[in-house]
């Protein structure tokens, strides 16, 4: 640089004198400067920082993942297992089985309804004495009335298959090969739904002292499900040692597992059942496995949710009563109601309830309208309050990676860019330094959960996905990243090249609350809130008794007008000149 100085200003001086020099028209004066890089100093000679790689430790034993439907993956490790307990059609035999991620609870009414409302799925059959598929009282409950076919076809729709017969055993017993989920102890009604302690289904997620060995829910009790494989009553004899899959063709399906209606003896893990895959029952449900999952887009839209652990505060305490089960006898449908001593309670006009002290609790034992599924209220309430309780900190909030809409109260995707700034990354994200470089990547959301489709992992620190992919794109404004590593989207969505998220065909069709929690229209959230405050000191439940039986038309034989309309029941069609049914 100092060279350059000396020439400009030997230019200059030239000028100067030509300036000054009269008559003559100056030529100009053409210098032409190469300019020399200065010597390379100590930091430039240092290499580029580049991206370490991340080292996984990759998934463990027993690990959870959330997955596309709103259901919770298991993971199960490669291992040999004991199965069969020495029945006929269940000699002990050893088998191995490759690693697996399995349905941690049975595929629910409001996940199976997801698949329906894209057209990918047939709507189940309504089965009496069944939990009513569309009432979202039961949203939680296990699916029933579904075929074998439907069955596959949901748990293809959402990226696996059904469990094999070996895959649904090892599952449920674990390599120690239990009776049961939980061990040898005998089955119980505090923690098993059998031999009609509830009278009906319950919840998936409802008996969390029954869980397996893995922490998967109900795989004894509630209702029966579907297997992959074929059934074959000798097939133990000849089975392969490594990944069996069931005979090659057959009548029946097998089915696994027990239902709300079955006895202590018929609840052994290892007892293998069968039913025509064309046969659908109120006690028959399902869930699936995924063998390699894959790390799908996200969905363009979720919804909000209240975090676990917001409860209800306020002056006083609030009664605790919950609905303890539904059940039909005699053709009636009944519900059970514990409240607690001392307080009061209210009943809507469509319940009739009796009050009794069992065990020490104390419940009601209400019946509803016959012949249909009805949901009506009792109120609880504690008569000491003289103040309303309010809820406090109950805020919806997003997923990471999302925007809470304000005026939709919905849950958008919204990617960032990865850089951090200043003040480091948003909330929901957290800093990851590779070899020097610093980026955003993807954290935990306030449930302490990954993103659908990722899981954490325990030695990179961070929500990766399981196929080994450190590089998950997912909260991160990066298309083509996404469109490269992204195996696509469920059937019912298109994947968008623009906001890098799965678009519903149908409109507003994606997945709602998770098992275990429910929809609060209050919130606008999901929340696993089971009641809502309905005034002073008092919560109001929503007590459903199912339909057990067929309307009786009473109508039919009724020919005239006059009589027709002294029954309630009835109504009289002037053009068809007949006494027909009320609807429901």
């Amino acid at each position: 640089m100092k060279t350059v100085s000396k020439i400009l200003f030997l230019f200059a001086f030239f000028a100067l004198i030509l300036s000054a020099c009269g008559g003559a028209t100056p030529t100009p004066l053409v210098i032409v400067v190469t300019a020399t890089p200065p010597p390379p100093t100590e930091s430039a000679l240092e290499p580029t920082a580049t991206l370490a790689p991340i080292a996984l430790g990759g998934a463990q034993r027993a690990q959870s993942m959330k997955w596309i439907d709103g259901g919770s993956l298991i993971y199960i490790p490669f291992s040999d297992f004991s199965m069969g307990n020495g029945d006929f059609n269940a000699p002990i035999h050893n088998v191995t089985l490759d690693d697996y991620w399995m349905y941690a609870a049975k595929v629910t009414n409001r996940m199976y309804a997801q698949c329906v409302a894209v057209g990918a799925c047939g709507a189940p059959a309504q089965e009496l004495g069944g939990p009513v598929y569309s009432n979202p009282e039961f949203s939680n409950h296990p699916v029933v009335g579904v075929t074998w076919e439907q069955a596959q076809t949901y748990c293809a729709w959402a990226g696996g298959s059904l469990p094999t017969e070996a895959q649904w055993e090892k599952a449920a017993r674990g390599e120690a090969a239990n009776p049961y989920p939980w061990g040898s102890a005998d089955p119980a009604c505090d923690i098993v739904n059998f031999s009609y302690c509830n009278g009906s289904t319950s919840e998936v997620t409802a008996f969390k002292n029954g869980v397996s060995a893995y922490g998967l829910y109900d795989m004894a009790g509630n209702v029966f499900e579907w297997t992959a494989d074929w059934y074959g009553e000798s097939y133990y004899n000849e089975s392969a040692l490594v990944n069996p899959t069931g005979p090659q063709s057959g009548d029946y399906r097998v089915i696994r597992g027990s239902s709300f209606e079955s006895y202590p003896d018929q609840m052994n893990l290892a007892i293998r059942h069968f039913n025509s895959p064309s046969n659908h029952r109120r006690d028959i449900g399902f869930r699936c496995v995924v063998a390699e999952p894959k790390p799908y887009a996200p969905f363009c839209q979720l919804a909000a949710f209240i975090p676990a652990g917001v409860v209800s505060s306020g002056a006083c305490e609030l009664p605790q009563a919950q609905v303890a089960g539904q059940y039909c006898l005699t053709g009636d449908g009944y519900a059970t109601v514990d409240i607690p001593a001392g307080a009061v309670y209210e009943v809507s006009k469509n319940l009739t309830c009796t009050e009794a002290v069992i065990d020490g609790q104390r419940r009601l034992t209400c019946i509803g309208p016959r012949a249909k599924e009805s949901t009506n209220e009792v109120t609880v309430c504690n008569p000491t309050c003289s103040s309303s309780p309010d809820q406090t900190g109950a805020q919806p909030t997003c997923q990471p990676g999302y925007t809470l809409d304000a005026a939709s109260a919905a849950c958008n995707y919204t990617p960032i860019l990865g850089q951090a700034g200043v003040a480091g990354c948003p909330t929901g994200y957290q800093l990851l330094n590779r070899g020097g470089e610093s980026s955003c990547v993807i954290g935990l959301d306030a449930n302490g959960q990954c993103p659908a489709a990722t899981y954490f992992d325990s030695l990179a620190g961070v929500c990766v996905s399981p196929n080994g992919l450190a590089e998950t794109p997912y909260g991160l404004d990066n298309p083509a990243l996404a469109s490269t590593l992204y195996a696509g989207c469920p059937a019912g969505y298109a994947y968008s090249d623009t906001f890098q998220c799965c678009q519903a065909l149908t409109g507003g069709t994606y997945p709602g609350c998770e098992p275990g929690t429910k929809f609060d229209s209050t919130l606008g959230a999901c929340s696993a809130g089971k009641v809502r405050l309905s005034g002073p000191g008092c919560v109001t439940l929503d007590v459903t008794t199912i339909q057990c039986s067929e309307p009786v038309n009473v109508c039919k034989r009724v020919n005239d007008e006059f009589s027709c309309l002294k029954i309630p029941q009835c109504k009289w069609t002037e053009k068809t000149s007949s006494c027909e049914l009320r609807a429901p």
